[in-house]
């Protein structure tokens, strides 16, 4: 399980959509044909059958939408800060593309502060397209390479997936699952099948608030799990959940973060179904 807490700990998440230039160019297809007809190609191209007509691609073929990250930081003094950082920060702003979220995470995010990044099925997904499309937008990574590179038992990154679940449908868990049945939001409104169909409507937003949802449920999963590993006391788990709540707070104090209220009021609900509403993390609502 979770042997160690590094003083850097980044819980994140990252969103992606089929990328329309990479099916125009693979499947040879005229630069004039409408984008419902190349996704359509790029979905029969990935095996699309009528009970899954958008199947899961292979991250290659896909671009980097958004990644959103929950950071905890450990100063010297040994107080902790905790962060919600989205990219891209201005989701309407068109500059903000793939590129410029690649570098702001990669180069300048992962690569200056060196942290333990925390995912879910992040090995196999997050960490794989990040490199393909870094590599697709020239990107220079040498730290992600050493990263990548890295033995198992040399790398203190987590992927929490390959600690909760095993081989086997019987064995299979998923984010929504664990977190859920943990007392801590999953899929509330939007699920991972939405984000290419609020892409292509120009909701951009909409999936950076998604993608912070699941950055939080991560993050959240993670503080369990070290709980679980005895890397807080019960004490000291019910704080770290606290500065979650404070967290949400202060963003919440935002007229542009407003979204955040449905992660917390879906928070303290299920603590309540989940009977941890006793538990101190929301202590001045308990008697409400």
């Amino acid at each position: 399980m979770i042997k160690s807490i590094a003083n850097e700990v980044w819980a994140f998440d990252c969103e992606w959509v089929p990328d329309l230039l990479a099916g125009r160019l693979l499947y040879r297809l005229p630069e004039d044909l409408p984008s419902d007809e190349v996704l359509r190609v790029m979905w029969e191209q990935g095996g699309a059958t009528p009970d899954n007509p958008m199947p899961f691609l292979r991250t290659v073929v896909c671009r980097v939408v958004s990644i959103a990250t929950v950071i905890r930081r450990t100063l010297k003094n040994g107080e902790v800060q905790l962060f919600l950082s989205t990219l891209p920060e201005a989701p309407d702003d068109a500059a903000q593309d793939e590129t410029y979220i690649l570098r702001r995470f990669l180069a300048d995010g992962v690569g200056a502060r060196q942290p333990q990044l925390v995912g879910f099925n992040s090995r196999n997904a997050d960490l794989r397209i990040l490199t393909q499309r870094a590599i697709v937008n020239g990107l220079s990574l040498k730290h992600l390479c050493d990263r990548l590179d890295a033995k198992p038992w040399e790398s203190n990154d987590i992927d929490l997936m390959d600690l909760v679940a095993g081989f086997g449908k019987s064995y299979a868990v998923s984010l929504h699952e664990i977190a859920t049945l943990c007392g801590i939001p999953g899929k509330l409104d939007t699920t991972g099948d939405d984000v290419c169909g609020l892409w292509y409507r120009g909701e951009r937003r909409k999936i950076v608030e998604y993608n912070a949802f699941d950055a939080l449920t991560t993050y959240l999963v993670w503080l369990r799990l070290a709980h679980f590993s005895g890397c807080f006391t019960a004490d000291g788990y019910v704080a770290e959940q606290r500065r979650v709540v404070r967290l949400l707070d202060e963003r919440l104090a935002r007229p542009e973060d407003a979204y955040l209220r449905v992660f917390r009021d879906a928070w303290r609900a299920l603590k309540v179904r989940t009977g941890q509403l006793g538990d101190g993390v929301f202590a001045e609502e308990e008697t409400r």
